[in-house]
């Protein structure tokens, strides 16, 4: 073996190399600029979907627990009572949220 093969030198990129690191980069751009934000996003929506779904979930299995309870503990045998004290409290509820809200000149 020669004495040349021995050490190895570092060699100049050749015109491959190059262009390999320069497709590299513009891939690494491209992810970045572009793919990351759609990824986010996707990742956010997804997570809100799920996040919704599970609050709507939450509530509707609260109501039905509150009107069992209430057949069961506080209007024995006469259920419609139930079903008035959960409509009246739900109107009350949206007559309290309507009655905060503003006019849309006022909401910036």
């Amino acid at each position: 073996m020669t004495e040349a093969s021995e050490q190895q030198e570092p060699r100049e990129p050749d015109l491959v190399d190059r262009l390999l690191a320069a497709v590299d980069h513009l891939l690494d751009v491209v992810h970045d600029k572009v793919l990351r934000p759609i990824i986010m996003a996707a990742r956010a929506l997804a997570y809100g979907l799920i996040i919704v779904l599970a609050a709507l979930v939450f509530v509707v299995v609260l109501v039905i627990g509150f009107i069992r309870l209430l057949n069961i503990y506080a209007f024995n045998g006469h259920e419609w009572l139930s079903y008035v004290v959960v409509g009246a409290a739900s109107l009350i509820f949206g007559l309290v949220i309507w009655r905060r809200r503003r006019p849309l000149k006022l909401r910036k």
